[in-house]
């Protein structure tokens, strides 16, 4: 059974008595310049992102209740719902809505959490919030943490609603919400080498159209994460493996594997990294690909965003990355800069798909973070050249 109203009800009905309250607030300003090739014209976005809340808690129960909303104050764009189509996307479309409205109870062993909620587990590949977009995902779903001794921990949710990226105005393949019947799994232990976790994510998409269909999957895997000294420099590691195939509504019969191998070295100051990851194809079905539709995909296989949906021959992402970080200079805290090159491969029949380079700075002035970001995205096999340029302001209370 399915319900599409998240627990406002259990929000208000929180205890007043002797209850803390917390306000929630925080804005993101954000302009968004897109060139792409094949496109008369050019993208520009100016949008404005506010989030407001409350958190409200009484011993071992913690009500949030948080809206967003999102307008867009320069709009040259196609926001995925309106605008030019021969604009480039820039996929933060005007929104008012409920982002969160959840209950918690903590107790020693176990935390349970039902309402509209954000749900981000291990890096985000397979199930995250899409934070960098002004929108953001989160889920109709209850939760379940356990933790039965020190370092092992069991993660189990049940969504029965993925509010997307598009908000309320959203329609067709790009519909505000998405039902079906969503299970995310996961087992992890620290151990002496690094945090291990295996997971199982059975995603069942209700989306009327055949892509729709297509991403409905059930995928299981194994995961390692870790660090280690190395004197004074700080070596982090992470390993993955996962399969994956059809279910439900998916009208193919397929399996496909997913790799992941990454490593980086912190000087205290310069940082160097290297990866490799494979979302792979199926050997013997056209058109079907490891699939992550649930994840934070901005975050992989570069900015430009050009791999969101696997291509149906699967991509293999060889990257690189450097950068230095300061603790303070002046007045300003946490500075960063950063940079990572990626080379895209096809993973069936192993062509060149193109070269991508992105950049990214940042620092933090009191409760405002300031940062600017490139995307230069050079096609060889797939898609077209295309540039994007950010500017962005957070302010959190």
């Amino acid at each position: 059974m399915r319900y599409a109203i998240p627990l406002i009800g259990l929000v208000a009905a929180t205890p007043a008595n002797g209850q803390s309250l917390k306000p929630m607030l925080d804005a993101r300003l954000r302009y968004e310049q897109v060139e792409q090739d094949g496109l008369t014209l050019d993208a520009e976005a100016v949008t404005l992102r506010v989030r407001a809340g409350v958190q409200a808690s009484q011993g071992p129960l913690t009500a949030i209740i948080e809206a967003q909303g999102n307008i867009a104050i320069v709009d040259d764009s196609f926001d995925g719902l309106s605008g030019s189509a021969a604009r480039p996307l820039i996929a933060d479309p005007e929104n008012v809505a409920i982002h969160r409205a959840q209950l918690a109870l903590k107790l020693p062993v176990v935390t349970l959490t039902a309402g509209r909620q954000r749900i981000t587990l291990d890096d985000e590949r397979f199930v995250g919030a899409v934070g960098f977009r002004q929108n953001g995902q989160s889920f109709d779903a209850v939760r379940a943490e356990v933790t039965p001794m020190k370092g092992l921990k069991a993660d189990l949710a049940y969504a029965w609603s993925v509010r997307t990226i598009w908000g309320i105005d959203g329609k067709g393949a790009r519909q505000r919400a998405v039902g079906g019947d969503n299970i995310f799994a996961n087992l992890s232990w620290v151990s002496p080498i690094g945090t291990l976790t295996g997971f199982g994510y059975w995603v069942d998409q209700d989306e009327a159209t055949v892509q729709g269909y297509r991403l409905s999957s059930r995928t299981f895997g194994v995961r390692l994460a870790g660090m280690r000294m190395l004197g004074k420099a700080k070596l982090a590691y992470q390993l993955s493996h996962a399969r994956q195939s059809d279910m439900g509504p998916n009208p193919n019969d397929y399996a496909a594997a997913y790799w992941l191998a990454e490593v980086s070295v912190d000087f205290n100051g310069p940082k160097l990294g290297a990866g490799y990851e494979v979302l792979g194809a199926d050997t013997g079905v056209a058109l079907t690909s490891f699939q992550t539709p649930l994840g934070t995909n901005f975050k992989f296989q570069g900015w430009a965003d050009k791999y969101l949906v696997t291509p149906a021959d699967g991509v293999r992402d060889l990257y690189l990355s450097a950068g230095w970080g300061w603790k303070a200079i002046g007045p300003a805290k946490g500075v960063t800069l950063q940079a990572a090159w990626h080379r895209f491969e096809s993973d069936r029949l192993t062509r060149h798909y193109g070269d991508e380079l992105n950049l990214m700075a940042s620092a933090k002035l009191g409760r405002t973070t300031a940062s600017a970001r490139f995307a230069d995205y050079r096609a060889t096999g797939f898609a077209t050249d295309t540039r994007k340029f950010w500017l962005q302001l957070d302010w959190t209370l």
